[in-house]
């Protein structure tokens, strides 16, 4: 065992990316919000945050064409994320702390992923981007993309503790999300729901342990 690890600490941490790792989420919501607009439907930004928080971006535009009573526009998908990519490109920062609780995982000798709705381009954009991506592993970027079935089905946590060779109960997930939360705990995985405004309430509801500060989460690891 790694000397800076105790016996009750997991062996893999997954991380989600937009509000776990990387403060994408206000950025997505207002791209979004016009986007929506453009295809004449009115939504605020608070509307979007509210609707689709944690959804895929396919599902997202499925629900809008039930909304819309008919299609997208051509191309409308494509032409979002155009938009999103352009706006992350004039800066993207890293979750407070986040880095300095990576590091410190790290330095136990616990190994970490990240398991994200997003697809595979905006995962590696944004941690790029953010100056997190150095501390992944090539292989151990995990897209919805790559199951049938996204959060909140288990799919993508089980293909990231499989792929990095973990059994579940050796992983915890770290979320935002209740999607997300709900995903982890079906995995069979703890999950530690991270909630900086002390919002905790849904994501406890799920049954993740809520915290407000990535200065905790060592400790929450068994960490020292």
């Amino acid at each position: 065992m790694h000397p800076n690890r105790n016996q009750d600490a997991p062996e893999l941490v997954i991380f989600d990316c937009d509000g776990v790792l990387v403060d994408t989420e206000p950025i997505s919501n207002r791209v979004m919000a016009d986007a929506i607009g453009d295809a004449g439907l009115a939504m605020s930004v608070e509307e979007v945050t509210k609707t689709f928080e944690g959804m895929r971006l396919d599902d997202i535009a499925t629900s809008l064409e039930e909304r819309l009573g008919k299609r997208l526009p051509e191309g409308w998908v494509a032409a979002f994320e155009n938009r999103r990519a352009a706006e992350f490109r004039k800066g993207v920062e890293a979750i407070p702390g986040v880095a300095e609780a990576l590091a410190a995982i790290s330095a136990a000798g616990l190994s970490v992923c990240v398991a994200s709705q997003a697809n595979p381009q905006k995962i590696e954009l944004t941690l790029g981007l953010s100056g997190l991506i150095e501390n992944f592993e090539k292989g151990s970027l995990f897209s919805s993309r790559m199951v049938e079935h996204g959060k909140p089905h288990p799919d993508l946590f089980l293909l990231a503790a499989g792929s990095m060779g973990f059994r579940p109960a050796a992983c915890v997930v770290v979320e935002d999300g209740v999607l997300g939360v709900r995903a982890g705990r079906l995995a069979g995985m703890e999950v530690l729901g991270y909630a900086p405004e002390g919002r905790g309430d849904r994501l406890a509801s799920e049954g993740a342990r809520t915290f407000e500060s990535m200065a905790e989460l060592p400790g929450l690891l068994g960490l020292p």
